[in-house]
């Protein structure tokens, strides 16, 4: 119980503290309000421990045997995460006004795989809290649930607050600025990657 005490301390201060999700669900909560990004609230609530299964129970093996998927995916992702970003930059601009959607269930899903912080909290958790004394599956099991309880309200918060933001930022130029505000924010949270990618693959 003492263990696990800290196990819900990790997952809570981890999942409500500022990362490529709760931007973007508070940036989905101004621009798209509550009721219209639900789905993409799910997706990152559900989604996210899904990842955490998955690699508490040897998905991390599979990238160590096949280091070329993970490279794929991090590069597939961070392309991803530009895009949105850039999504995020245009929403309410009258060029998107016509096609704004929110990200759907699986979009948003899909995505943890794409989302430098996701990777970190589940191989950091499972390195963390799990032994080899005990019975993995059931260790991992519990980690995903701190998570699965940690993710709806964490993320409720940012997404309360931005479709709160709406009566604060009437001002169109204000609403504009704070879209192209969290976008280089998610850009920044990518940066780390970018530079790991050229390094690797730029150097002479």
């Amino acid at each position: 119980m003492e263990n696990y005490l800290a196990v819900l301390l990790f997952t809570f201060s981890t999942t409500v503290t500022p990362g490529p999700n709760n931007i973007m669900i508070m940036s989905s909560g101004l621009n798209y309000g509550i009721k219209k990004s639900m789905p993409h609230y799910l997706g990152i609530c559900i989604g996210f421990p899904a990842m955490v299964v998955a690699v508490g129970l040897g998905f991390d093996v599979v990238f160590q045997k096949f280091p070329f998927l993970h490279e794929v995916i991090k590069v597939a992702g961070t392309l991803y995460l530009l895009y949105l970003a850039y999504g995020v930059a245009v929403s309410g601009s009258a060029a998107s006004e016509s096609k704004r959607r929110p990200l759907t269930f699986m979009q948003a899903a899909v995505f943890q795989w794409a989302n430098p912080k996701a990777w970190i909290m589940a191989t950091g958790a499972v390195a963390a809290f799990t032994t080899m004394d005990s019975h993995i599956i059931l260790q991992v099991f519990y980690i995903t649930l701190a998570f699965f309880l940690a993710a709806f309200p964490c993320i409720a918060v940012w997404l309360f607050f931005g479709s709160h933001l709406k009566k604060i930022l009437r001002n169109e130029m204000h609403h504009r600025l704070f879209n192209i505000s969290m976008a280089l924010l998610l850009v920044l949270s990518v940066i780390p990657v970018i530079i790991e990618l050229a390094e690797k693959y730029l150097a002479w």
